[in-house]
């Protein structure tokens, strides 16, 4: 494991101009959503079409998917599902990279966002002029990159990976003797190289929700729930995923929450998540890990203020028409050169198999 980082102080900035506007408008449900969801179902059955929601969108947005033969899911799913479905429109409740991974796996469908300012700070983190530059400088790595990025910069990859199956590729990988150039996510990263022992070379990115953890909470919260389990997401910083029971992606930390016997989860991911974990154990307790404490800036408190950004108001403002103004503002399209080139790890993602 190669211990250096790159470091964009043009991306940081590009990552706080971003969460000001995020975090312009926190998320409330409205006083008329019963109306609005009546509204949202009879558009999306008249127009033949199908919403797909991220575990980590609102409460009312998931269970608006499920009601209507949607999907709630990760960002791989997601796109799996959007394309075996059978409808033509796609409706991406989430961030911007999972509308366009949606595009690119289904490109005969027309795929819309509630909104495209929605994006990820890992994505924004990783700009893909800089980040091409970066690879130029280590030629001799394989570039393997997290689902979280931008079609520009999957186009520029070897291998897109997701969090469930990033250890997984990079152990095949490293076993063929092939040395490792990984984006964004720093601390996916570390997790990935200590797991395999990879030589991996990291771009220096970070999630604004899993970066707030703080071991220390999480440790105060042990002391007054002995018997809680911890569910750590490894996009976490290493304390915090030192002290974890279980380390996974979204759909691995459901399953982790269902089949432990702990009566009580302290959970460090976007409180998202709680919809469909509370499902899968309806008698158990859920606690959100903390964020308070020295250091922290709160900029997320366990939500993405992105995935926020998806409400029931501008999902009905967009499913009603989708050909007036404000609909064609919300379609997402994929340059078809980079729509290609990024269609090959893709593939690669979704053919692998673990040995």
């Amino acid at each position: 494991m190669s211990d250096q980082t790159e470091h964009s102080q043009s991306a940081e900035g590009v990552v706080k101009a971003y969460l000001d506007v995020a975090l312009a408008a926190p998320h409330q449900k409205p006083v008329n959503s019963d109306q609005l969801v009546l509204q949202i179902k009879a558009a999306l059955k008249q127009h033949n079409a199908v919403l797909v929601a991220h575990y980590y969108t609102s409460p009312e947005i998931q269970e608006l998917a499920e009601a209507t033969g949607g999907c709630v899911a990760d960002s791989l799913e997601m796109a799996r599902f959007g394309r075996s479905h059978q409808a033509q429109t796609l409706v991406v409740a989430g961030v911007k990279f999972m509308g366009e991974t949606a595009k690119i796996l289904s490109p005969e469908k027309r795929v819309f966002m509630p909104t495209l300012e929605a994006t990820c700070s890992l994505d924004i983190g990783c700009p893909a002029d800089e980040f091409s530059a970066f690879c130029d400088q280590h030629s001799d790595r394989t570039v393997v990159v997290y689902a979280n990025t931008s079609a520009a910069v999957k186009a520029r990859a070897d291998w897109v990976v997701t969090s469930s199956i990033a250890v997984d590729v990079v152990d095949y990988l490293d076993s063929k003797g092939e040395k490792i150039l990984w984006a964004p996510d720093k601390y996916l990263g570390n997790y990935v190289a200590e797991q395999t022992g990879a030589d991996m070379l990291l771009w220096n990115g970070s999630c604004i929700v899993h970066e707030e953890f703080k071991a220390r909470g999480i440790e105060d919260l042990k002391k007054l729930y002995p018997e809680a389990a911890v569910l750590v997401h490894p996009e976490s910083p290493k304390p915090v995923v030192a002290l974890a029971d279980a380390v996974g992606s979204t759909s691995q930390l459901i399953e982790a929450a269902r089949t432990l016997p702990n009566p009580s989860f302290i959970v460090a991911t976007d409180q998202g998540i709680f919809y469909k974990m509370q499902q899968a154990c309806p008698d158990k307790q859920l606690m959100v890990a903390p964020t308070a404490g020295s250091g922290a800036t709160c900029r997320s408190c366990a939500n993405c203020p992105w995935m926020a950004m998806n409400e029931l108001e501008n999902l009905a403002q967009l499913v009603g028409d989708f050909e007036n103004e404000h609909a064609r503002h919300c379609e997402v399209f994929v340059d078809s050169v980079l729509a290609e080139k990024a269609m090959i790890p893709l593939q690669r993602m979704l053919g692998f198999q673990k040995a």
